[in-house]
């Protein structure tokens, strides 16, 4: 069956003419005559049915129409071009994925093991792009997500399947010099953790998608804690890492988002009593089978969370109560 779908060239000379909302700048970019744009665009409406230009005395302008349909247009053209270089890379072999996720966790957990992947599967090509909200994979191009929710905004994200890859356990870290000040300590022994009681005295940073995660933390530690909503608030666990490191104050952060900053000794734990927060970390795809390069990533994805799971906290690690969720703040 023949499909009903315009040409690409008139749908390429569209998409340039409504991001610019003009004839002459659309010819300019593509180099041809305003002419030869002119008559792909009267051809496109003619095979619509629709206009999508109003003619002015200063030009034209995009109709409600042919402003959404710009915006299909944009993305349809984006992917067809991204799909054309990967083949193109790859000359028919291998495979990508396109891939949402929250920033943060993309960055600093992720990105970093992505070698290994590539060791593995030296086939496999992920493009990452930052979204932090659920969306509909019809209207994206978009093959998975990686996503930060609780259980019931993964249970009302429509049409999708999610593989649960690891829970989001904060814990209070600081700078070194920062944790020297909180408790007289003997030689040797000043990056040791203290206890819960001597943080409510120290500089704490919040984050401000989670208002109530230093309240909720002193509450779960037993802790009266006057000054716990005091302190700089920042948006994404990156910000407060960085304001943690140049000794602003205690942060409540997942382990796994900062494993650089442990290992080089940059920040310390200040007190090992995580808190198991509601939200935990998910691969989500369409509710469909997955294509084998989708299904490759995934079981990979999986190991390293399972990976970083058995390796887990260190010993002396107390649960808590849940943290309050909220869509963003990775």
């Amino acid at each position: 069956m023949r499909r009903n779908i315009p040409s690409t060239q008139a749908l390429a000379c569209f998409e340039v003419a409504a991001r610019h909302e003009s004839y002459t700048r659309a010819a300019q970019e593509l180099s041809l005559t305003q002419s030869a744009v002119s008559r792909q665009i009267q051809a496109l409406e003619e095979f619509l049915g629709v206009q999508l230009f109003r003619r002015t005395r200063h030009g034209v302008v995009l109709t409600p129409a042919g402003a959404h349909y710009g915006r299909q247009v944009a993305r349809w053209l984006q992917g067809l071009e991204r799909d054309t270089l990967d083949v193109m890379a790859h000359q028919g072999e291998g495979g990508t994925l396109s891939l949402a996720a929250v920033p943060t966790f993309a960055t600093r957990w992720l990105i970093p093991r992505l070698p290994q992947l590539a060791q593995l599967h030296p086939d496999i090509v992920v493009h990452i792009d930052t979204q932090t909200r659920p969306f509909l994979f019809a209207d994206t191009t978009f093959d998975a997500a990686l996503y930060a929710g609780t259980p019931d905004q993964v249970a009302n994200w429509p049409g999708v399947q999610a593989q649960l890859l690891m829970h989001e356990d904060v814990v209070p870290v600081c700078s070194p010099r920062l944790l020297e000040s909180a408790a007289p300590r003997g030689r040797g022994r000043a990056h040791q953790s203290v206890a819960a009681e001597a943080l409510a005295d120290l500089p704490l940073l919040q984050q401000s998608t989670r208002p109530y995660g230093w309240r909720q933390w002193f509450d779960a530690m037993g802790v009266d804690a006057p000054h716990a909503l005091d302190g700089p608030r920042y948006e994404l666990f990156s910000m407060l890492a960085v304001a943690a490191t140049h000794g602003m104050g205690v942060a409540l952060i997942p382990p796994l988002l900062i494993e650089a900053e442990l290992a080089s000794g940059e920040l310390v734990v200040a007190c090992n009593r995580p808190l198991r927060g509601e939200r935990a970390y998910y691969l989500i795809s369409p509710a469909q089978a997955q294509p084998p390069v989708l299904a490759a990533f995934a079981r990979w994805l999986q190991g390293m969370a399972h990976l970083g799971a058995s390796v887990g906290p260190s010993p002396g690690m107390a649960g808590g109560e849940a943290l309050s969720d909220t869509p963003t703040g990775v």
